[in-house]
């Protein structure tokens, strides 16, 4: 047995005492001096490791990568606090997809834990930044390939609710309790209704791709999917919160849409290749030169300074959540740990420290910089400063 002592984040509050660890799981949180090692980490905060709903790439790799590049992030992650996440795989022609997700699904690296696969595609409406070649297309046929494809992870699909028959395929993606997403959408109200009924239970990149509806009548405003799922409790949605893919009061609306507090509203990255690199310019493969104003920036073309893809880290994430949203190191910390948690269905065993959780979690300085980062009671992080 070990412990860690420090101000402890529990569901309760704030605790001033020792989290004892025993193999992979949390044994006690106890004020009273454990009969086992001690680690004190003075003017430190204990708070649940990161979990990542939707990140492409960090550093130099890459999941559309490969199985290396895929290693590469999950020895990389645990820097930014990211103890389990979601690779996310961008949508390839049929026939190809299946082969690539096999691959991936049969690596077993060491770090991060995978949680699953998030398939973003191919069953999308809008292309944002992905090849429009690469999305629509297939049938349950196409779905099943997939989750087999997957195993033993989960396959969980983005979709949009405008794409033809995909009320037919949501069912059988949602089969055995896995989340459906919804994201690359100008879906209407009842098309969104519909997909929530088919049993689509989250919105991936909230608000990025989802148009607003065009005016039809002057002065009359025009409803969409952002405002079915902000009506509906049963809908969970994440957002990029660098401060510029969504303005922070966006975030604050859904807070308070999604019973009156941070509740079903996650945090996650949507990071490419280059975040967690100091600011700069960089060359990335087809990507071309992009730039990073500022750690956790978007990234930006150097041609034309438009947004080129997410330069975020959770590390940053959960620092503008206590600065742009105006929230405590527990509200914030609980938007990138037990909420995505119980997107997945994991939120029995992960996202919270408690006796007979996982014992992954992150120790943070008083400025919330990343000291240690521990995965099933294993340090994979320790911060040389």
């Amino acid at each position: 047995m070990k412990a860690l002592r420090a101000k402890i984040v529990t569901e309760k509050g704030l605790v001033s005492g020792f989290l004892v660890l025993d193999g992979g799981k949390i044994a006690d949180i106890t004020l009273e001096q454990p009969q086992c090692e001690v680690e004190t980490y003075a003017h430190c905060y204990i708070v649940p490791g990161f979990i990542d709903l939707h990140i492409h790439g960090i550093h130099d790799f890459l999941v559309d990568d490969g199985p290396e590049a895929l290693a590469g992030m999950c020895r990389t992650l645990p820097k930014y606090g990211v103890t389990g996440f979601l690779p996310t795989v961008s949508p390839s022609p049929m026939g190809q997809d299946a082969a690539f997700l096999k691959t991936l699904a049969a690596t077993s690296p060491e770090g991060t834990h995978i949680l699953g696969f998030h398939l973003e595609g191919p069953f999308l409406a809008l292309t944002g930044a992905f090849n429009k070649d690469a999305i629509g297309g297939g049938g349950a046929d196409r779905v099943r390939a997939l989750i087999e494809a997957a195993k033993p992870y989960k396959a969980i699909f983005s979709v949009s609710p405008d794409v033809e028959g995909i009320c037919d395929l949501i069912p059988i993606m949602a089969e055995g309790d896995t989340p459906v997403f919804m994201t690359h959408t100008a879906a209407n109200v009842q098309q969104t209704q519909a997909a929530i009924a088919a049993g689509a239970r989250h919105c991936t990149h909230f608000y990025d791709v989802f148009p607003c509806p065009p005016v039809s009548e002057p002065g009359v405003r025009p409803s969409g999917i952002v405002e079915a799922v902000l009506a509906d409790q049963r809908v969970s949605v994440d957002f990029i919160l660098d401060g510029v893919h969504v303005d922070p009061i966006a975030v604050k609306m859904a807070m308070v849409a999604k019973q009156s507090g941070p509740g079903k509203v996650c945090l996650i990255t949507d990071a490419n290749v280059g975040a967690g690199f100091p600011p700069g310019t960089y060359t990335f493969g087809n990507m071309g030169d992009i730039v990073f104003d500022y750690p956790g920036a978007p990234a930006r073309s150097t041609r034309d300074h438009t947004l080129a893809g997410s330069g975020l880290t959770l590390d940053v994430a959960l620092r503008n959540a206590v600065k742009m949203l105006d929230v405590s190191i527990a509200e914030a910390s609980r938007m990138l740990s037990y909420n995505p948690a119980c997107v997945l269905g994991v939120q029995d065993r992960k996202g919270l420290l408690a006796p007979g959780y996982d014992a992954d979690f992150v120790v943070l300085d008083s400025n919330l910089e990343v000291v240690s980062t521990w995965i099933s009671g294993k340090e994979y992080y320790n911060n040389p400063k």
